[in-house]
């Protein structure tokens, strides 16, 4: 009896499995009308990890994954494989790192719709504890409506010190906190850029505040004192691809 298996997408994911954990990679159907540099990229790294690429219509993809950003191309991966780690993830990009940290996030809601934005921004993975964090359960992963499979979400068993890695590789830590001095728009920040979100009601944790390299605040000029974490993440992720200008 084979093992499980299950769906990721688009380039990093894929890329990132390819590099780290060939063997979990059973078939990759690409977009037989993309042929761009990325496209072929990716088909050099699935040859020489000998995993099986088939070239199929665009329709056929969307039918694999209803909805989903896929970016051209779907992977059917080995389910009981390991999962990729945060060095996995860096370790294969060719560009500023882009990363959402979520501070032990307990509402599956929430994460999924973290995910979702994740997604939607191009961020390269969402780093999470292990731990005091509710995890990828079914509920967030129909809340993220595919981007569970589309951004690699990275369980850490000691986040303050997964920050001193990022900040180690040269990743700009920002956390947001209600209490910080700067206000997220008037603040500057490189490119190279983890943002920290802490947990509903409860905000960053106190290790976990003192080892961001920035906090900044969301303005808040109305009667309420604080916004939902998935739409704090919302605001603080786009206004840091508009600066980036990517």
């Amino acid at each position: 009896m084979s093992s499980p298996s299950r769906l990721i997408f688009g380039f990093h994911s894929i890329l990132a499995r390819l590099r780290h954990d060939p063997g979990a990679v059973r078939e990759i159907y690409v977009d037989a009308a993309r042929n761009d540099s990325r496209m072929r990229d990716l088909r050099t790294h699935a040859e020489f990890a000998g995993a099986r690429v088939l070239l199929v219509a665009h329709t056929r993809l969307e039918a694999m994954a209803p909805g989903a950003r896929h970016q051209g191309v779907i992977a059917t991966v080995d389910a009981t494989q390991r999962h990729v780690t945060l060095d996995d993830v860096l370790d294969t990009l060719d560009q500023p790192a882009f990363l959402l940290v979520l501070d032990g996030i307990q509402d599956p809601h929430n994460l999924g719709a973290c995910l979702r934005v994740a997604d939607a921004v191009g961020a390269h993975a969402v780093i999470a504890p292990k731990d005091r964090a509710v995890g990828l359960t079914q509920t967030a992963v129909k809340v993220a409506s595919g981007a569970a499979e589309t951004v690699p979400y990275i369980t850490v068993t000691n986040l303050a010190r997964s920050l001193r890695q990022l900040k180690e590789r040269g990743i700009w830590v920002v956390g947001a906190d209600s209490e910080a001095q700067e206000d997220l728009y008037t603040a500057r920040w490189p490119v190279a850029c983890a943002w920290v979100l802490g947990a509903e009601g409860e905000g960053l944790r106190h290790l976990t505040r003192e080892t961001c390299d920035q906090l900044v605040n969301i303005p808040m000029l109305g009667s309420v004192a604080s916004l939902n974490v998935s739409v704090a993440t919302g605001v603080c992720l786009y206004e840091a691809r508009r600066r980036a200008g990517r």
